[in-house]
């Protein structure tokens, strides 16, 4: 007759034997270890936040939400809004997204797929994920002595040519602006996206690949219908990474943004972030309102931050809904 007992169970006392204790006392054990390590991430988490909210708090009471919008940023005087900051963050990580997606997720098609050899898909792979290892200080450097030089002249030609168009209406284009940060920021996020998208797409089974060839799919019509929509959650995530990593930018930003606080439609003027002018002020703020300034600028980054990923959250659920 067939034993279906469970492995180590003592027929004789008719229980699991003490190696079994042992082991579910030592899965017990583990499970409360993480559960503990997790607890102490979202405690740091909240004590960092609370910190950054009492420092904040002159800015907050004397100037409330209207902070948020204001536009002056006069420390003799004490008076400190954080629009032309938000919006300089906002647009330029804006830009760098925009045009990390579209080629992260070529470079993971390409590095995934079966288009090269294996032993150059390696290779691009590992050459693609060192850029994330070069320093963002380094990354500014390239920028001001190679790529603005080279960016600059093009900008000057769409500043004659589009000034029609009010995101290339500016006078006096020198390199050092909106544009040119969003460009480093994409540079410097694209990494961490096509790495992430890469092992998403390497993850999906390749029977989905075989059953949509075997129906008379094309390669590319199997990537767009099939493979895509199946790493979509994926993908959104490592944008969000990608966009987090944008939005908490500081050196390479301060070096190539210009360091302007103002508003402007054009992404050919200068302009300012809040990691830059956190990286430019803080060390030698003022204590009282100048540093709670400061620090309230930081309590938005991390709610912008936050209502970021929340939206890519819900955004995910949504077309997981939609795709039952």
């Amino acid at each position: 007759m067939t034993d279906l007992s469970p492995p180590g169970f003592d027929h004789e006392n008719l229980g699991l034997t003490a190696n079994d204790g042992k082991n579910f006392w030592l899965d017990k054990g583990f499970t409360w270890l993480v559960y503990t390590f997790a607890a102490i991430a979202v405690a740091v988490l909240f004590v960092m936040s609370w910190i950054i909210f009492q420092e904040a708090k002159p800015a907050i009471e004397k100037f409330g939400l209207s902070f948020i919008w204001g536009k002056d940023w006069d420390t003799a005087n004490e008076i400190f809004g954080a629009l032309p900051y938000i919006y300089g963050t906002l647009v330029s990580s804006a830009i760098a997204i925009i045009l990390t997606v579209p080629v992260s997720i070529a470079v993971a098609l390409v590095t995934s797929e079966k288009f090269l050899p294996p032993s150059i898909q390696t290779t691009l792979a590992f050459v693609i994920e060192l850029i994330a290892a070069i320093p963002s200080v380094i990354i500014g450097l390239w920028g001001i002595f190679v790529f603005i030089p080279v960016l600059e002249p093009l900008q000057q030609w769409l500043a004659s040519n589009f000034k029609w168009l009010p995101i290339f209406n500016s006078e006096f284009p020198v390199g050092t602006n909106m544009l040119t940060a969003g460009i480093i920021l994409a540079i410097m996020i694209l990494p961490t996206m096509a790495a992430i998208t890469r092992d998403v797409l390497l993850a999906i089974p390749k029977e989905l690949r075989s059953a949509s060839m075997a129906l008379g799919s094309t390669r590319w019509e199997t990537i767009f219908r099939v493979l895509l929509p199946a790493g979509f959650s994926g993908i959104v995530s490592a944008a969000m990474l990608a966009l987090g990593r944008a939005l908490g930018e500081t050196m390479a930003v301060t070096m190539v943004i210009g360091n302007s606080a103002q508003i402007s439609a054009s992404l050919l003027d200068p302009a300012y972030t809040i990691p830059a002018v956190l990286a430019n002020e803080f060390a030698e703020a003022q204590p009282g309102l100048h540093i709670g300034a400061l620090c309230y600028l930081g309590l938005i980054l991390f709610a912008v931050t936050l209502v970021v990923n929340i939206g890519a959250r819900l955004l995910v659920q949504w077309v997981g809904r939609r795709n039952r």
